[in-house]
């Protein structure tokens, strides 16, 4: 058997010729008139209707999002200072209980897991309550 003695198996599947008599006949499954019905026919992207249905907004409506305070136990505060002393957001970032976000010293949030023994001095920090109750049952300040 040569190369050009091989044929096929199958005869060629010839494609379907629609509207021309027989099973498709007339409207050929297309329907009546219409945009549906022609050849070549323009359907708009659906992603157009759905820009249509937004509301339109005018101006500037996002908020800003802004900074996440740092947030520090009581327990840590009672490890790293003495007796006495001031808690500010700085000095929190010299003794690095704290990092800076974006390249600024972050607002501080003081919660209340463990326990607070020492008489401090909180400035420039958001307290939570329980934080509130322990500062103050120890004798501390908060400004």
């Amino acid at each position: 058997m040569q190369l050009h003695e091989l044929q096929p198996k199958h005869k060629p599947k010839k494609r379907k010729r629609i509207a021309r008599g027989g099973k498709r006949g007339a409207y050929s499954g297309r329907g009546q008139k219409g945009q549906k019905s022609r050849a070549g026919r323009r359907m708009s992207p659906i992603i157009r209707s759905w820009i249509k249905r937004y509301p339109k907004l005018r101006g500037y409506r996002q908020k800003p999002i802004g900074l996440k305070p740092a947030i520090i136990n009581v327990a840590a505060i009672e490890k790293e200072f003495e007796a006495g002393s001031r808690i500010n957001p700085q000095i929190l970032l010299e003794r690095k209980l704290i990092s800076k976000i974006k390249g600024k010293t972050p607002e501080v949030k003081i919660l209340g897991k463990g326990e607070l023994t020492k008489k401090l001095t909180f400035e420039k920090c958001e307290i939570s309550k329980s934080a509130e109750e322990k500062i103050k049952k120890a004798g501390g300040i908060t400004r």
